[in-house]
């Protein structure tokens, strides 16, 4: 991130809150699985619980109402018979493949560190 954003301020209050704001709609064990299951392809509630055996279904719907609230997904339902319901990311869901990516990057690098001091 550009010091020029901030105008030149090390760590401005707003960068704080943007932080604060961030994690309020990531933060929690599954969020950030349910998000990464989401990345390529819309799935339904049985397609994510496959991905992730050990997620609760009460659990799997609290998260996805949450998400859904925060305008990270989009719940789909499509009027057939049975009625299909589908989650799809929105822009800014798909905006976090982004920063998951460099996570996993620096994730990888770091338990690269951690198994030499080992």
């Amino acid at each position: 991130m550009s010091d020029n954003y901030f105008n030149g301020i090390k760590c401005p209050k707003e960068y704080v809150l943007a932080l604060n704001d961030s994690l309020n709609v990531v933060t929690g064990k599954w969020k950030l699985a349910i998000v990464s299951c989401l990345f390529f392809e819309a799935k339904r509630f049985s397609g994510i619980q496959e991905m992730l055996p050990q997620i609760s279904p009460r659990m799997l719907s609290k998260e996805l109402k949450e998400l859904e609230l925060n305008g990270i997904l989009v719940r789909k339902v499509y009027d057939q018979t049975p009625v299909l319901i589908q989650y799809e990311l929105t822009s800014s869901g798909h905006a976090l493949k982004k920063v998951l990516d460099q996570m996993v990057d620096w994730g990888l690098s770091h338990r690269k560190k951690q198994i030499v001091k080992a």
